[in-house]
């Protein structure tokens, strides 16, 4: 495994990080597609031990199950200090009032309730899940920087927004001297690259780890157009991101499948493959629901594709409306 640095920072990550979404109690939250704890411990157990340092959770996923999995699996498989550790904030917790957002009594009380159920005094990456337009910048970059300042989180991260939210966060930052955004974890795969347009311009400028998620679009590049998967039939989130009638959609698979059959490799690798080699990314986020899907997210790390491969997967591609900022 290799380890880079985490944009400007000096923390080092893996150049994969373990979405940890795939991990919970499947009767919590709206995820009936996630692995309970005896399913979720063995792949969490191969990613640490094929040298995977870096793991990504939130405070909703599976009602908060996830980081409860999580937290026991970094205690039993490796020591705290060889993992970094991030997780998220901003969707509903609890019904009623202040239930949800980036208001400062909200991130007071949600990194407290993070860290509880992942039995951790710190994290390292504690990341707004998505913008909270209802909710002063200002208030919530100020709690942020207090929550940097108790020691209950290392870094700070930002995930799917638009880039002239983020340039405004991180202006309002270096204005009042708060804690700054390291990192950005936003949507991008062969499917969807409207990233490409502002974001990682904006990211590779500043110096800001860029942490792609559903970098196979959620399974829909690893296998042909018109399969599906139990997680796709019942993920109501990845139906909103992608558009089955989407004819240029369907190329792009079939140039994956391609040079997956020319090289003699998984579909996985080609795709992923992709991704790690954008300029700019530092750690692609993958979910592994089978031993074979971080064997495959592994090998993609090495499997370098030419400059035709790239132009040939990228060709089919056409603009697509925004996707995953809600």
């Amino acid at each position: 495994m290799d380890y880079v640095k985490l944009g400007s920072t000096g923390l080092e990550v893996s150049r994969l990080c373990l979405g940890c979404m795939t991990y919970g109690d499947p009767n919590r939250g709206n995820h009936a597609w996630t692995l309970p704890e005896e399913q979720s411990r063995p792949l969490i157990r191969q990613a640490i031990e094929a040298g995977v340092n870096f793991l990504d959770t939130a405070n909703t996923y599976s009602d908060g199950t996830s980081e409860e999995i999580v937290g026991r699996a970094i205690r039993e498989f490796s020591r705290r200090e060889e993992i970094v550790l991030a997780t998220k904030i901003f969707f509903r917790t609890r019904p009623g009032p202040n239930g949800e957002g980036l208001s400062r009594r909200a991130i007071l009380a949600e990194i407290d309730n993070s860290l509880r159920r992942l039995g951790t005094d710190y994290v390292d990456l504690y990341q707004i899940h998505r913008w909270d337009a209802s909710t002063p910048i200002e208030e919530t970059l100020e709690a942020l920087h207090d929550v940097v300042k108790a020691g209950k989180a290392r870094y700070i991260g930002a995930s799917s927004m638009h880039a002239w939210q983020f340039t405004k966060a991180l202006y309002t930052s270096r204005l009042h001297g708060w804690t700054e955004f390291v990192s950005m974890q936003d949507h991008l795969n062969l499917l969807y690259r409207e990233e490409e347009r502002e974001m990682l311009p904006l990211c590779r400028d500043q110096g800001i780890a860029v942490l792609p998620w559903s970098p196979l679009a959620r399974g829909r590049l690893t296998r042909d157009w018109n399969e599906s998967s139990e997680r796709q039939q019942s993920d109501n989130v990845g139906t909103a991101l992608y558009d089955a009638t989407q004819e240029a959609d369907r190329r792009v698979i079939e140039a994956v499948a391609a040079i997956a059959k020319a090289r003699g490799v998984p579909r996985a690798q080609v795709a992923l493959a992709w991704v790690a080699q954008k300029s700019g990314v530092t750690a692609p986020i993958v979910g592994a629901s089978k031993p074979h899907h971080l064997n495959d997210a592994i090998a993609a790390l090495d499997l370098k594709l030419t400059g035709e491969e790239i132009a040939a997967l990228e060709a089919p591609y056409v603009p697509h409306a925004i996707a995953g900022f809600q």
